[in-house]
């Protein structure tokens, strides 16, 4: 059986392969890096704010399934690389399902990740992983002082901490809008305009 290590999100930034999330080990000064989407980014930085939207994302609406039926999302564990890509699964309990006898469902990591911030369950990966993929934090901070790209700093300490994620996903998803409306993908626009209108001011009509 593979050894787990608990590890939060450290950041999510942008690299020359797009989108990453760093995942930070407890009590370790290296961070492993994992290319996810644009989407599923931005889920994880609108997650990991609790930044309420008018209407709910995916990850929203399948953990709302999961209640409805009495399940519970009680961790995450990214277990293997597999040919390049990092493989998760979520391990859930309720109703038949208990933690010496849950659901496990295979989930690519960054969907798992969305999940697991809205849940604020554990994010467990395996010390093989760590060993294999994980970078130092010196190494990383060091790049992103001499680039353009700005990591999104996850850790508490940060001030004003929700307020700068909240800035940072508002920009990931005015870029998302500019490229819909070039593609006059109206309809999709649409919902990413009411998504920064309502981060904007949340007290406000749609």
């Amino acid at each position: 059986m593979r050894k787990m290590q608990h590890t939060e999100i450290w950041a999510v930034t942008q690299t020359l392969e797009g989108n990453a999330v760093l995942l930070r080990p407890r009590g370790s000064d290296i961070v492993v890096p994992i290319v996810i989407g644009q989407l599923e980014g931005q889920s994880i930085l609108i997650g990991k704010g609790g930044i309420k939207l008018p209407r709910p994302l995916t990850h929203d609406l399948f953990l709302k399934l999961f209640a409805s039926q009495g399940l519970f999302l009680e961790r995450i564990e990214i277990h293997s690389i597999i040919e390049n890509t990092f493989h998760a699964r979520l391990v859930i309990i309720g109703k038949n399902y208990s933690r010496e006898n849950p659901l496990v469902l295979d989930s690519r990591p960054s969907d798992a990740l969305a999940l697991a911030v809205r849940c604020k369950c554990p994010i467990l990966v395996s010390s093989e992983i760590i060993e294999e993929t994980g970078l130092p934090m010196d190494i990383i901070l060091e790049t992103q002082e001499s680039s353009d790209e700005v990591p999104l700093p996850c850790e508490a300490g940060i001030p004003e901490k929700k307020n700068f994620m909240q800035e940072r996903t508002i920009r990931m998803l005015q870029e998302q809008l500019n490229a819909a409306v070039e593609k006059e993908e109206y309809e999709q626009a649409a919902e990413i305009r009411d998504m920064i209108r309502k981060m904007e001011d949340p007290e406000g009509e749609i």
